[in-house]
């Protein structure tokens, strides 16, 4: 029995926009900001503060992807998510929430507590059974691509022709997802920035941002801090990143991509304004 979410599960004007999600990370290990939300006032405060500068969506993360980093399992990710998720809802109940996970179980539990969307980095390769949680409450699906897992990613960067087998890869895996009847009018693609992939690989994709759209599924670029503006930038922390955030952000907005996913959701958005004005208008 397929489970029909009451709300709209898109932003105010999707597609119409380059929309913006905003990470909250609910672990102590996550790569910018991990260990920080460690209470309920900080969490709403962020809440409060993303609501008041122009997030679209919210994304909450109970399990660290970044490179190197250990898996928890699932009754622990649910143990950390599940009292914030419900907090946030009860507080301010119409704001969109995605959850970053790749485990159908913690996929369920949230989305029967609230959750809007689910944002799987590995697009169901882990855990085929998220893609028939996915289906049962007719949600949107972040499809993102990657290889691996995080302790042996940066392993699996070899590519015959990376262009061409990212596309291959995400071709499966929209496959597999319409194989369990998830609607074509729910997927979102992530073509993966940073998962499995050096720098060189990262700007190769961006640089052909056109070729992920011809899909004709929305599309997620989630860029924000990661490694490889740290090293274009020289810069070791990744809170001072934003600037090369936002120059990708602006080369989102040019080729209409429908959403980025960032930490610095104000900037972003004061960015995005302009950016849209020029060349979404």
């Amino acid at each position: 029995m397929q489970i029909i979410n009451k709300k709209d599960p898109w932003p105010k004007g999707w597609g119409q926009k380059t929309s913006i999600m905003g990470v909250i990370n609910l672990t102590p290990d996550s790569f910018s900001d991990g260990g920080e939300l460690n209470s309920s006032k900080k969490v709403l405060d962020q809440v409060n503060h993303f609501l008041r500068n122009g997030v679209d969506v919210i994304d909450l993360g109970a399990q660290s992807t970044r490179p190197g980093a250990e898996e928890v399992g699932s009754s622990i990710e649910i143990k950390r998510l599940l009292p914030y998720l419900k907090l946030i809802k009860s507080e301010y109940p119409d704001v969109l929430i995605s959850i970053d996970t790749f485990n159908s179980e913690v996929a369920y539990e949230a989305l029967l507590n609230g959750a809007n969307w689910i944002n799987d980095v590995t697009g169901g390769r882990r855990d085929r059974e998220i893609l028939d949680v996915v289906s049962k409450f007719n949600c949107p699906f972040v499809l993102t691509h990657s290889r691996g897992n995080s302790q042996n990613m940066n392993k699996l960067s070899n590519y015959k022709d990376l262009l061409s087998d990212v596309k291959y890869s995400i071709d499966n895996l929209i496959k597999n997802a319409l194989e369990k009847n998830i609607s074509e009018s729910n997927i979102i693609v992530d073509p993966g920035i940073g998962f499995s992939k050096d720098t060189t690989h990262n700007l190769e994709i961006l640089r052909n941002l056109d070729l992920f759209k011809k899909w004709k599924f929305p599309i997620l670029i989630g860029a924000s801090r990661k490694r490889f503006l740290g090293e274009i930038l020289n810069e070791k922390n990744p809170k001072e990143r934003d600037i090369g955030t936002l120059a990708i952000s602006c080369l989102c907005s040019q080729f209409n991509i429908d959403i980025v996913r960032v930490h610095n959701v104000k900037l972003n958005y004061q960015i995005l304004k302009v950016a849209d004005r020029i060349y979404r208008k």
